[in-house]
């Protein structure tokens, strides 16, 4: 009877893990990001809150919540926020309520944001992953904003200083992907996702009690 009530014990805990993926402007996480959501069931995106205008083709609440300076400073004074930062002028942040509920209900987190607002995170938050995505060079991250044309020379220019000093700061990271195929980029970030859910941090007590009997 032991062995029949041990074997409907799961392996692994129902316990979600959060993957923060930084990168610099242009280093191509947001599509990563995306594929792996799409892909694989059990991932949902955190969506952190902004004080930026929408882009072309944003929905509110799916891509980002997007709010008021006023509304986001009262956020900050309520101690609402994991982590929060300014990015060239406009302020992002992300809700500890729906990180903490995604993790109670089961759910893997997938966190889309800047070093500033990571290294916030990994000094309160426990059980998460850091991963770190590169263009293949600083050349090819300029050609890749300014194909954009969606900036001036200014701008574009601020935002390749942001990314030297972003860089610089790596070794907060566990894991760094080198985005120069996509593909290949994807299945790196994929197979850093699936081995962390099979890390001994995460099988249960219980089944390797009734495992050895």
């Amino acid at each position: 009877m032991q062995r029949c009530r041990s074997s409907r014990i799961k392996p692994f805990l129902n316990r979600g893990t959060l993957f923060v993926v930084s990168a610099p402007s242009g280093a191509g996480k947001t599509t990563l990001c995306r594929e792996l959501l799409r892909r694989i069931p059990g991932l949902r995106l955190s969506v952190s809150y902004t004080t930026r205008a929408p882009r072309e083709g944003e929905i509110n609440d799916v891509h980002y919540t997007f709010v008021s300076e006023k509304k986001f400073r009262g956020m900050i004074e309520k101690g609402e926020f994991a982590e929060w930062a300014v990015v060239h002028g406009n302020l992002y942040g992300t809700s500890s309520k729906r990180l903490k509920k995604l993790i109670k209900d089961g759910y893997d987190i997938i966190l889309d944001i800047d070093v500033h607002g990571a290294r916030q995170l990994k000094s309160t938050w426990d059980n998460a992953v850091y991963i770190f995505v590169l263009p293949p060079s600083m050349q090819i991250l300029r050609k890749r904003l300014t194909g954009r044309k969606t900036e001036s020379a200014e701008r574009i220019k601020e935002r390749l200083d942001n990314a030297r000093a972003e860089i610089a700061g790596y070794r907060d990271y566990d894991y760094i992907i080198i985005n120069d195929k996509l593909e290949k980029a994807y299945d790196e970030l994929e197979s850093i996702v699936i081995s962390s859910k099979i890390r001994t941090a995460n099988i249960n007590p219980k089944w390797i009690a009734g495992f050895v009997k």
